[in-house]
């Protein structure tokens, strides 16, 4: 159910982050970074021939360069793997990163061309100023369906606010992640790990 979730709704998350520009925005709450750059990416997503012709380099270029750098992949994998992570190494974490953070390249790349005309709805912030963790909540408007809820717990860092999990219609991505992870590292260690997310990542780039 819940991959079946993620293929349906993850270009939402793609829409939210995909246009964010850090630098410009770094003073302003988290929902009013998402808020100004929604209608830039919905706009971006109408008006790119190559997007909607499902180019999948452009469409990775695109989640490479303007969604990935707004979310902390070292957070996002430690809450991953979880009681595990203390007992990896600085090598067995760097490599953990990066393989979650291609399983995750191509899961939004992938998906971003199941955009059809969905609209975001930002809810208000309600946080203290000071907050250095918000949870911004939106919902994906589609068309004959009920709105989707997707929630993005984030955290100001030096470089501005990053996203370090997605709560789609109440579930969290890195819970849903850290179950199979443990599961694997049970079995095969935390180099089993590292060796299931390199081996699947190299056959999703071959399906390209």
């Amino acid at each position: 159910m819940f991959k079946k979730m993620i293929a349906t709704v993850a270009v939402a998350a793609s829409v939210a982050f995909s246009f964010i520009s850090i630098n410009a925005h770094a003073q302003d709450a988290a929902d009013e970074v998402i808020r100004k750059n929604v209608n830039e990416v919905l706009a971006a997503l109408k008006s790119d021939k190559d997007l909607q012709a499902g180019d999948t380099k452009k469409m990775e270029k695109l989640a490479e360069e303007k969604i990935l750098p707004h979310f902390n992949f070292p957070h996002m994998t430690q809450l991953a793997v979880g009681r595990n992570w203390k007992d990896a190494s600085d090598a067995q974490k760097m490599s953990l990163t990066d393989q979650f953070r291609t399983l995750l390249l191509r899961t939004y790349s992938s998906t971003l061309s199941q955009y059809r005309n969905q609209t975001i709805d930002v809810k208000p912030l309600k946080a203290a100023e000071a907050d250095a963790e918000v949870v911004v909540k939106t919902a994906v408007i589609q068309s004959g369906g009920q709105p989707i809820p997707i929630d993005y717990s984030m955290e100001k860092t030096p470089s501005g606010w990053k996203v370090y999990d997605v709560l789609i219609d109440g579930v969290s991505l890195v819970t849903n992640y850290r179950s199979s992870f443990n599961t694997e590292i049970k079995t095969n260690g935390i180099d089993g790990l590292i060796k299931s997310l390199t081996d699947r990542n190299i056959k999703n780039a071959g399906k390209k």
